[in-house]
């Protein structure tokens, strides 16, 4: 006989509440696992498909490991050194750039530019600002990131762990299925499968979405010939994950820079404003519909809003989790509405209240 539901209820809700007890102490702890899962989530099919040609599971993951190792090497030596290079650049032009758009408003905008107004105080400090706060909040964050977890053992425990985990993947799945409640194993297993599907179509997606879209802006970029283009396009592109957030910040911070750097060459500055166009619509009618889907039932507010909430609750381990959280999250809240429309609750005794009307 089942155990009844306030029972069930009751043994659930505690071992949910351990489980956020034990992120919310271990969160950083963690970070090497949650990327060796993330990695691991990622390439499983990858396997799977290496499977169905005819390699065992074991040369499959020696295969991936391998490609993926000359990838890193590769863009380790071509092109992190440049946007280094390029994001230290940026933070040492600062100054010259605040004192530029100090000339610009002088220039164009006198009205608002009187000689001990608070805006040019505030203009004649801004550079400076951002050139010592700026390095100052890049010292702080690698000198944090490295108090909290050691870096070497986060490149090298990662990598492991997603290795072992992409090897047992099939059978931690099938390990799983064998341990879930018996009564409730189909509907589990319902909304893992629908789970599944939405994280395959949003974080493979648009995971996809952003490498490439990332490497379109940052090549385009230095074609057009901008400066900081290599590291505007990246960070671009890293965070398209976030609906409109990559293009707005991108496109304003290009064309902030174009515009310094081209004043009077309008020509230029409208290959950078249309580079950002031709994105968006390359984005919304190609890439997305392809490789995301329209099915996925991640709302941007609900996204933002997951991002936020568990960046501040468990921080960079909680963003790393928040899109599967708010996936599956969605996915149960969907069920969880479909249950409510088919219960007495919103049925009522006699049925709805559209069948009442129509008799």
């Amino acid at each position: 006989m089942a155990l009844p539901v306030r029972d069930q209820i009751k043994y659930w809700g505690i071992a949910a509440i351990a489980v956020f007890v034990v992120l919310w102490f271990l969160g950083d702890v963690m970070l090497p696992f949650v990327l060796g899962a993330a990695v691991a989530y990622f390439l499983d099919p990858v396997a799977d498909r290496l499977e169905r040609l005819g390699m065992s599971r074991i040369l499959a993951v020696a295969t991936i490991t391998a490609v993926a190792m000359l990838v890193l090497v590769i863009v380790a030596l071509l092109i992190i050194p440049s946007i280094v290079a390029q994001a230290i650049a940026l933070f040492d032009t600062a100054p010259q750039l605040a004192r530029d758009l100090q000339g610009f408003l002088g220039k164009h905008l006198p009205s608002l530019y009187e000689p001990d107004s608070t805006l040019q105080q505030a203009l004649q400090s801004l550079g400076e600002t951002v050139r010592e706060r700026g390095g100052e909040l890049l010292q702080t964050a690698l000198s944090s990131a490295a108090s909290l977890v050691n870096v070497v053992v986060l490149l090298v425990v990662a990598p492991v762990v997603a290795v072992y985990l992409l090897y047992d993947w099939d059978h931690m799945v099938e390990r799983i299925d064998h341990l879930l409640p018996r009564d409730h194993a189909p509907i589990i297993r319902r909304l893992a499968c629908e789970i599944d599907a939405t994280l395959a179509s949003f974080v493979r997606g648009m995971g996809t979405v952003s490498v490439i879209l990332g490497t379109y802006y940052a090549v385009a970029l230095m074609l057009v010939g901008l400066q900081f283009g290599l590291v505007v396009g990246a960070a671009a592109g890293l965070v398209t994950f976030i609906p409109y957030v990559g293009a707005i910040f991108g496109g304003t911070l290009a064309l902030g820079l174009a515009l310094f750097q081209f004043w009077g060459d309008w020509l230029s500055i409208g290959l950078v404003a249309a580079i950002f166009v031709a994105g968006q619509v390359i984005e919304g009618n190609l890439l997305t519909p392809r490789l995301v889907g329209s099915s996925v039932g991640l709302h941007p507010v609900w996204l933002i809003f997951a991002l936020s909430a568990f960046g501040t609750l468990f921080g960079f381990v909680g963003m790393l989790v928040a899109v599967p959280v708010a996936a599956a999250l969605g996915v149960i809240a969907r069920f969880a509405v479909a249950e409510y429309q088919k219960s007495r609750l919103y049925r009522g005794l006699d049925g709805p209240d559209e069948d009442r009307g129509n008799g």
